[in-house]
Formats: structure tokens, C-alpha cells, sequence
């Protein structure tokens, strides 16, 4: 939570440091189930709006749709008790050139777990606040803060347990019994200095790719503190940012066992994102990351300032150097609107590279890729706002692994990408439809996947593990060690009391059954029932 507080300081300074210009734009937090509804918009072959690169920047069009749906149904009352409730923010202050808003956020929901051996009550007890303010058009604030305590079903509270944080959440800061407690915070700074350059300051995540799931730069792990430039000349937006991440699981000795002390828990991280709209219906974007640790073998190291350069390809060299301290990825990722309603897509990622071993087949460990592909739809069957999503993912084993895990690609205890780490395929499968004030959502997982035996030797999965300790330089499959089959399903559905910060009756159902091989099979099937709010996103589908 420091972070946080340092860029709230960085907050306060910057509202002085810029005189803004005419106009109006907003931003909030990334959220696949809020970000389907402007699928019609950022999806239409009528349309040439960059999607890959999240959280997007609200305006013009964007801008129009968000206000849209933020006001959809309005109870018309005379009551200002009901319209609060129904209809507007409970703080709400426009003169003109500026607009602020704050709401408190709750939620509460209570289940029972009708499958697991414990049949445990399931609970979430969570009170937030979330703030805005926007100027005219150029400068936008937003903001919140959540405390939570929480009984999560067995898979989740063990998840907790081995890995010390609440997944994407933060860490775990109470336990007593199975409840946890734990805070989590946003803050997200953007100035737009025109149409064409954007700069933010921010406690956030990203996301990059058209898919629920990204194999390049994910939203799956904790918010961390980063900067972030948005340009964009023509048909071409290009985006870089630089991160300041921890991992509170590295060790304090480097996994070589040589002594050197640089596990101090933090790290940095360089991303960069070029997007090119060849067409209105074809994207292609190209994606490199560096990861780092903030000492290394001579000691202190800090940012490391050569990566402070935005141009692409800084040290391709990396790419096929496992010997090199820092983390490197390329990346692709590209979308194409086949039909007016669907649209196809994908991404390729690629670590270290022998170009004899890649295309050999004999199982190099250090050909190190994934792959995904996928399509995503708007107005269904020719049904208004029924949206869809399937999609396949695949990631080799010891793809994001490093040789020391502090350098791996992971932010706090918890894989940058995907929250399965590697080792892995994967189908998933969406679907949402809206109707009036009703939400409703569907979506099912299917994923094989290798875990390291209880001997504890590295299969490729576990990204914590350094890639040094491999049982086989040869040989190496998809889904290798212990075999596991996860089958997830989750149904929702929701009536928004106010769409200004999604307050809702909600009720679900989560089934989950892991299948792992010469083990007890692990189960699980919550109903639950709760009123929620925020557009926060929570990934229970691990």
C-alpha cells in the first residue's frame, strides 16, 4: 500500500503541474464483463479504434457509449433518495469545465459450498469508495479502495495459503480460520495533451490483446506502480510502460546457492505495444517486455535507465540469451473482423529461441512460446447485446520461468500473464446478454495442465522455479508431470439497482472439479447471493 500512497502524493502534484485544454475524456479500471458491452463499437468493421491496449482512454465515440450505458433505464422519481440509489453517483458535482463524483462501494455476498467435503458458508464482506474527477476532457482521475474480508470455497483459500496473496487482490494481511482480509487500492492519473498523446501515472494493471486471457501482459496479478505514454500518428498507436513490481516469494539467496543476496522483492519491468490498424477490419501489434530485478549479483541495481528508451526491439539479443539476468519476451498479436458482428484473433509469444531446436520436435526446454487464438461476437443470432467469447491458449512449459525467480514474469507472487503460469492448454468459453436492467453471464474453462510432483522436481508450470533445475533438456511436452483436467463453470445473473458504479442484486452458481491423476479428485460447487458493486474484476476461474 505504499505505492499507493507515494502516487497519490504524485496525484496531488500533478493537479497543479497541468493547465488542460478544452474537452472531456475518462477512464476506469479494465474489466472484461463491463469492456463486452461496447463490443458493437470497438468491434464493427464501420469502426478503426485501437482494442488491444487496456484500460482504454474514454472519449469521442468511447465516451458517448460509457455516458450511455452509465444512464441506461433511469427511474424516474422526484425522490432525490431514489434517484441516488437508482440513478446517480452519491456525490456528484459538475460546473462545467469540471465534474467529481464519489460513491461507497459495497459488497456482500453469502454462499454454501453443495459439493466439497466441508460444505462450507461461503462469504464476502467488502466496504469500498471510489472517486473521479474529470476536466475538461484533458485531465482524469480515478480512484478507489476496498477492505475486504472474506471465506473463499477450498481451492481458493488454499490458493491464498501457498501463495499469500488473494488472487489479482494483494496480499493477505489476516487469517483466522479460513476467513482472510486483505486491501486493495486503484489510483489512475492520464493527462491527454491532445488527440494523438497521453501520459498516466498510475496503481493499476494492464492488459494487452483482444481475449479474455492475454499471454503477453495480463490484469490477472495485483495493481503496481507504473508509468505509461500513449502516442498515436495515423493508423498507428504506440504504447510504453515502465513498472515498479514486487515478489514477495523470492528468496533472499539466488537460486544458484552462491550467496549473492539480490532478493530484496523488487523489480522492475518495460513494456512496449505497437498496434497498426492496417485496415478497419485488420490489426496487427507487436509487444516486447523486459523484466528485471532491483539488485543483481554486484548488488544494487535500481532502473536500469538503458530500458528507458521507448523504441521497440532495446535488446532483441535477449530473446535467445537464458543466460542474461533480465526477462525478455516478443510478442504478436493481431484481430480481424471477418463478419460486421465476429471477429477472429490471436497472439503469439516467444521467449528464448534456437531456431534448429524449434523447428526439430525433439522437446527443447528452452523453446520457450505460447500461442492463442480465438473469436469473439457481438448481437448473437441477431439478438441485441448477447456477446460471445471462445478461446484456445497454450503455453509451453518453462515459458516464463528465469533463472532466478526474481527476474521471472510475475508481479506480486502471481504470473504477469496467465494465471495458470505455463505448461498448459486451455479453451475457454463467454457468453454475456443484457436486457433492461438484467445482467446475465455464462462462461466455462477446460484446462490440462502438468504440476511438479511432491518430490518437487521442475515440470515447467510452476514460473517460481528456476529453469537451471530441468529433469530433461529433451523430451519436454505440453502438460507434462502430474496430470490435471479442470473443468469450471460459472452462471450469473444480475439486477443493476444503479449502472453508475454497477451496484446489483446478484445471484450465481461456481462449479469447479479438478481431476488430478492418482490423487482425490478436487470439488467444488458454490450457489451464492449478494449485493456488489465496483467493476473490479475478480478471477476465481484458476
Amino acid at each position: 500500500m505504499n505505492q499507493i500512497y507515494v502516487l497519490l502524493l504524485s496525484i496531488g502534484l500533478g493537479l497543479f503541474a497541468f493547465q488542460p485544454l478544452k474537452g472531456q475524456v475518462k477512464n476506469q479500471t479494465y474489466s472484461y464483463q463491463h469492456y463486452q458491452k461496447y463490443n458493437e463499437l470497438l468491434y464493427s468493421p464501420n469502426t478503426r479504434l485501437h482494442t488491444a491496449s487496456k484500460p482504454l482512454l474514454f472519449k469521442d465515440e468511447l465516451l458517448l457509449k460509457f455516458d450511455s450505458l452509465q444512464s441506461l433505464y433511469p427511474v424516474q422519481s422526484d425522490n432525490p433518495f431514489l434517484r441516488k440509489i437508482f440513478n446517480e453517483h452519491l456525490v456528484d458535482l459538475d460546473n462545467g469545465d469540471s465534474q467529481f463524483f464519489m460513491d461507497v462501494l459495497p459488497d456482500f455476498v453469502i454462499g454454501k459450498d453443495l459439493i466439497a467435503e466441508d460444505r462450507r458458508t461461503t462469504s464476502l464482506s467488502t466496504l469500498g469508495l471510489q472517486l473521479g474527477w474529470h476536466h475538461k476532457d484533458k485531465l482524469t482521475l480515478f480512484a478507489n479502495i476496498f477492505a475486504n474480508r472474506a471465506v473463499f470455497p477450498n481451492y481458493l483459500s488454499e490458493y491464498t495459503e501457498v501463495n499469500q496473496v488473494v488472487p489479482g487482490q494483494g496480499t493477505v494481511q489476516h487469517r483466522v480460520g479460513n476467513r482472510k482480509e486483505w486491501l486493495y487500492g486503484t489510483v489512475n492519473l492520464t493527462y491527454a495533451f491532445n488527440d494523438y498523446f497521453e501520459a498516466t501515472v498510475a496503481y493499476d494493471k494492464n492488459h494487452i490483446g483482444d481475449g479474455y486471457r492475454s499471454l503477453l501482459l495480463s490484469d490477472f496479478s495485483s495493481n503496481y506502480a507504473q508509468v505509461r505514454f500513449t502516442g498515436k500518428i495515423g493508423n498507428v498507436q504506440y504504447t510504453s510502460i515502465w513498472a515498479y513490481m514486487n515478489d514477495p516469494r523470492n528468496p533472499r539467496l539466488d537460486s544458484l546457492n552462491v550467496g549473492s543476496d539480490f532478493g530484496d522483492g523488487k523489480k522492475w519491468g518495460a513494456f512496449q505495444y505497437l498496434d497498426y490498424n492496417a485496415t478497419n477490419r485488420l490489426s496487427v501489434g507487436f509487444f516486447q517486455a523486459v523484466v528485471w530485478a532491483n539488485r543483481n549479483q554486484a548488488g544494487y541495481r535500481g532502473f536500469d535507465f538503458n530500458y528507458i528508451n521507448p523504441i521497440m526491439f532495446i535488446r532483441p539479443i535477449e530473446s535467445n540469451n537464458s543466460s542474461s539476468p533480465d526477462k525478455m519476451f516478443l510478442g504478436l498479436n493481431a484481430k480481424y473482423k471477418v463478419f460486421n458482428t465476429l471477429t477472429a484473433y490471436g497472439q503469439f509469444l516467444l521467449g528464448e529461441f534456437t531456431a534448429r531446436e524449434f523447428f526439430g520436435g525433439r522437446g527443447y526446454a528452452h523453446n520457450k512460446w505460447g500461442t492463442q487464438i480465438g473469436i469473439r461476437g457481438f448481437d448473437a443470432f441477431k439478438v441485441k447485446n448477447l456477446n460471445y467469447l471462445l478461446e484456445y491458449n497454450v503455453v509451453r512449459p518453462y515459458t516464463y520461468q528465469h533463472f532466478t525467480s526474481i527476474s521471472n514474469y510475475s508481479n506480486h507472487g502471481e504470473p504477469l500473464a496467465h494465471p495458470r503460469g505455463a505448461n498448459f492448454k486451455e479453451i475457454v468459453g463467454i457468453a454475456n446478454y443484457s436486457w433492461n436492467r438484467f445482467d446475465f453471464s455464462l462462461q466455462g474453462v477446460y484446462s490440462r495442465f502438468g504440476t511438479d510432483p511432491e518430490s518437487g522436481i521442475n515440470m515447467g508450470g510452476d514460473i517460481f522455479q528456476s529453469y537451471n533445475n530441468l529433469p530433461n533438456l529433451y523430451g519436454n511436452a505440453i502438460g507434462q508431470g502430474v496430470r490435471n483436467n479442470l473443468y469450471f463453470v460459472d452462471a450469473k445473473a444480475a439486477y443493476v439497482l444503479n449502472p453508475k458504479y454497477n451496484l446489483r442484486f446478484e445471484l450465481g452458481y461456481t462449479q469447479r472439479y479438478n481431476y488430478v491423476k492418482d490423487a482425490d479428485t478436487q470439488k467444488s460447487g458454490v450457489i451464492s447471493v449478494g449485493l456488489r458493486s465496483s467493476f473490479r474484476n475478480f478471477y476465481g476461474d484458476i
